[in-house]
């Protein structure tokens, strides 16, 4: 937007003249005033692009900034495409290419659309990470997003539907996209996009809306600590088939079953005000989506003590918020059908400080071998956790870790167990094990970190995982 300062002359004129228009006229001016309204266009690239403005393309920090083009030897059915060169993933410039295409000026309305469609084609059969529009840079509140999009080398039309088109009376995002060379071994590759517009199919319907992937979910809650609600799709039928996008919250309308004791608004961000019961839901337009979050807020949240400032070079850190951690392959290593274990993945936000939830524990392993370096222990003495148990505790329970060394290569593992007694109900308790009482030989290649319970305690949190000298 332009900054215009007028001159006080400028402002007598311009109010002279206003005066006479107004005296002049039969009818008052009220009556013909409107409120403002923007363009309903729906094209953003026939040929070349269309309304965007001058300055409307602005890459991802980290990717090729000048991965896209317009080629004027490619197109469907036309003369010109949108090309995007898919970079090496050692290219200095960029090792992939992601940008968004923003309105340079007003938004657009687009609730007389049901879809963002486009033609395409790459120069190999790959998948494309991420396509959408909705993303602006400026909150991206309505950003929509399709994963994993399968290109061939034959030009095929794409569908994106629009979750709830009454929302989009002001959008600027109009595309984005992001696509690395995963699929290709690292290898550099071309895709091209065409005849790019939103449209009124009439032929998008039967929505399907999901919060928390569609889950059911109970989970305990406390007093003023937040929870933000995930999952969030839509899926709609169209001529594609069914088709199922990522959408932002503010897609939704999150209701809450005792607004005594949790509300939510319109970020999917939970507010846990009392203590009781509450369930939130959640519908688009007049569809109520599948999923649910029943929550059981018990009192406010008892934080694991604080870490003492160890020396960094002292600390080899797994799970603590006061050190820098090693690398994780995962913190629930599920080995079906045997392991009962959920949770851990991911951790709990607790207002900034993450906490392992195990619940239905029978075993569980933090593994640091398949992806990331194996643990070298040598010169550390002791292996510290917190650990909480959040229910009874019956005579012969029990919790045993276990430490394997060198995984699938000669691998040998060392137990330290500790029965109920070591616990109590809801109360933080702190275990300093030394590592010389594993028995293990060698501790260089410490790759699976195993808690044990055999299911006689079920539900524990575990937080401050780090081995020390």
């Amino acid at each position: 937007m332009k900054n215009i300062k007028f001159t006080y002359r400028n402002i007598t004129v311009f109010f002279s003249f206003l005066f006479i228009v107004v005296t002049g006229c039969e009818r008052d001016l009220s009556d013909k005033a409107e409120p403002a309204t923007f363009g309903k266009q729906g094209e953003i690239f026939t040929d070349s692009p269309v309304g965007l403005g001058t300055n409307f393309y602005f890459p991802f920090s980290g990717s090729k900034a000048t991965a896209w083009s317009v080629d004027e030897d490619e197109g469907y059915e036309s003369s010109a495409s949108m090309r995007f060169d898919v970079p090496n993933a050692n290219d200095p410039e960029g090792n992939f290419a992601g940008a968004i295409f923003r309105i340079d000026g007003a938004g657009r309305n687009l609730t007389e659309f049901d879809a963002l469609t486009f033609w395409a084609r790459a120069s190999q059969g790959v998948n494309i990470g991420e396509i959408g529009f909705g993303q602006d840079f400026l909150g991206n509140k309505y950003q929509v997003t399709r994963t994993n999009i399968s290109l061939g080398t034959n030009w095929v039309k794409y569908i994106i539907p629009i979750p709830d088109p009454s929302k989009l009376t002001e959008e600027r995002g109009m595309l984005w996209y992001a696509a690395g060379s995963q699929d290709t071994g690292g290898f550099a590759y071309t895709f091209w996009l065409d005849e790019v517009k939103f449209e009124k199919l009439g032929t998008v319907a039967q929505a399907r809306p999901a919060i928390l992937n569609g889950e059911d979910l109970e989970q305990r809650a406390f007093l003023d600590i937040p929870i933000q609600i995930t999952g969030l799709s839509q899926t709609l039928s169209t001529p594609e088939g069914n088709v199922s996008v990522l959408a932002m919250p503010s897609y939704f309308n999150f209701e809450s079953s005792n607004t005594n004791v949790a509300t939510v608004n319109e970020n999917g961000i939970v507010s846990v005000l009392n203590v009781g019961t509450a369930t939130i839901s959640a519908r688009i337009g007049d569809v109520e989506a599948s999923g649910s979050l029943a929550l059981d807020v018990t009192g406010p949240f008892d934080f694991a003590p604080i870490p003492p400032n160890r020396a960094p070079g002292d600390v080899i850190s797994v799970f603590c918020d006061a050190y820098n951690n090693v690398p994780i392959d995962y913190y629930n290593g599920f080995f079906a059908p045997y392991q009962t274990t959920q949770g851990g993945t991911p951790p709990l936000d607790v207002n900034g400080d993450a906490i392992i939830n195990y619940t239905d524990l029978n075993f569980v392993a933090i593994g640091t071998f398949l992806d990331v370096p194996s643990i070298n222990l040598t010169g550390m003495t002791h292996l510290h956790m917190d650990i909480k148990v959040n229910e009874a505790i019956d005579p012969g329970d029990y919790i045993n870790i276990q430490l394997i060394n060198s995984v699938g290569n000669s691998e040998t593992s060392g137990t330290v167990g500790f029965s109920g007694s070591a616990f109590v109900q809801d109360q933080w308790v702190s275990l300093d094990i030394p590592i010389a009482n594993f028995g293990l030989a060698n501790t260089t290649q410490i790759g699976l970190l195993f808690f044990i319970s055999d299911a006689t305690i079920s539900d524990i949190f575990v937080d401050n995982i780090y081995y020390y000298r």
